[in-house]
């Protein structure tokens, strides 16, 4: 256990510095503004391009679950992963122009979308295993967040102090340095034995997948997640705003993201507290209308004090959204098709957010002619939608963490669960 939980957090700290969303993203954002004069629309339609990786991870998914390298479903793949990210990193160094800097960062995309797509199969395995997926999610998110904070902190900084082209430089080479942490943590703390392709193992995972497609449940589970992420983005607009407007200075900006992070890490810590006993119902709920209202407080901002106060509420808001869906999916999983599965809700959400980002630029630019304020509202909308949706998932008093099908101690089939397996 203790050798999981060091493993999740020191990945989700590579991720936290090292996704397109991590240190790069400020420097990114504001190179392709000042240098290039893009608009919020297209800044956000280069930036949805690196999200193509991480909608396609049921690939991924079926490869590690399928096929066995060097005798790993899991390990070799983090190690390539890796490598690849780190050297994509290093190439990023050398470009300047738009339409080069696109094929190193997409190549940083798709290492970082396979190692946290089998990073997603070790979580579910173990989780369901021991009945802990509630506190594995918990445990990535934290640490992501924490490693957030100070790259959104550091990223402001280079974009405030560097030329933007040194700014992007220097941020692509600290990050190139992250993925040695997750190197180690897979040779040192995964524990996976070595495995082969034999047709009888072939046949239970391809069984395990069938299952998977035609589990209604997950279906239901997968389209609730795709429409409760479905929310105008808010992000680009935000930054424009921030900076054009309100005349935000990048550093601050920047510190505007830790404290955001620093939401989702204050709401993680709490959440073992306040939150981790409830059920996955009343979790969702509360996820949503603390969502609702934190979106709509966003028609309050008009100076850094008031930005800084809504950066925290929607990093805590966006810390118990995650949880309370990603949860949700990991206890939906079919066992044997573990990688997949987690892959295709994570894929979902990935898709919904990219296509929520893409639509939320395009309203800000063209119908609201950049203005926030309608906006703000039309988010805050969708967000609430989701409280129609839940009822449909049928969870009942479902506990966090318990596999979909699994008997809680005592219950009314007199059946009682052994590490997250049923028990006859």
């Amino acid at each position: 256990m203790n050798r999981l939980m060091l493993f999740f957090a020191l990945v989700y700290i590579v991720e936290g510095v090292g996704q397109i969303g991590g240190l790069i993203a400020q420097p990114l954002s504001f190179y392709l503004k000042q240098v290039h004069g893009w608009t919020a629309l297209q800044v956000t339609a280069y930036l949805t391009i690196f999200n193509f990786p991480w909608i396609i991870k049921p690939v991924y998914g079926v490869l590690s679950d399928l096929l066995p390298v060097f005798g790993y479903r899991r390990k070799t793949y983090l190690i390539a992963a890796n490598v690849i990210a780190a050297g994509a990193y290093l190439w990023t160094t050398q470009l300047t122009a738009p339409g080069q800097l696109v094929w190193a960062l997409q190549l940083t995309a798709y290492a970082m979308a396979i190692s946290s797509t089998v990073c997603g199969a070790v979580l579910v395995e173990n989780g369901q295993r021991l009945g802990e997926s509630g506190k594995f999610v918990n445990q990535q998110w934290l640490w992501f967040n924490a490693a957030a904070m100070g790259a959104s902190i550091l990223g402001g900084q280079l974009a405030q102090r560097l030329s933007p082209t040194s700014a992007l430089h220097v941020a692509a080479s600290i990050v190139a340095l992250a993925p040695v942490a997750v190197l180690l943590a897979t040779i040192f703390l995964i524990p996976e034995k070595k495995t082969r392709i034999d047709m009888p193992m072939l046949r239970g995972t391809l069984g395990g997948l069938v299952a998977a497609l035609n589990k209604r449940e997950l279906w239901i589970v997968g389209i609730f997640l795709f429409l409760y992420y479905f929310s105008p983005g808010l992000s680009t607009p935000l930054y424009y705003t921030m900076t054009d407007k309100l005349k935000f200075s990048q550093s601050y900006i920047g510190l505007l993201g830790s404290i955001a992070s620093a939401g989702w890490v204050i709401g993680a810590l709490l959440y073992r507290r306040l939150f981790g006993q409830i059920s996955s119902k009343r979790l969702l709920n509360l996820s949503i209308a603390i969502g609702t209202v934190t979106t709509a407080g966003y028609l309050l901002l008009s100076n850094e004090t008031s930005a800084a106060i809504l950066s925290f509420c929607s990093g805590f808001a966006a810390m118990l959204a995650t949880v309370a869906t990603v949860t949700l999916a990991a206890d939906y999983c079919p066992r044997r098709s573990e990688g997949f599965s987690f892959a295709v809700m994570m894929s979902l959400i990935n898709l919904a957010t990219a296509s929520a980002d893409i639509a939320g630029s395009f309203l800000f630019e063209h119908v609201f002619h950049r203005s926030l304020t309608p906006l703000i509202l039309v988010s805050a909308a969708f967000t609430a939608f989701a409280f129609v949706l839940v009822p449909l998932l049928r969870l009942g008093d479902k506990p966090q963490g318990l596999p979909f099908g699994a008997v809680p101690a005592g219950g009314p089939e007199g059946g009682h669960v052994i590490r997250g397996v049923i028990s006859e």
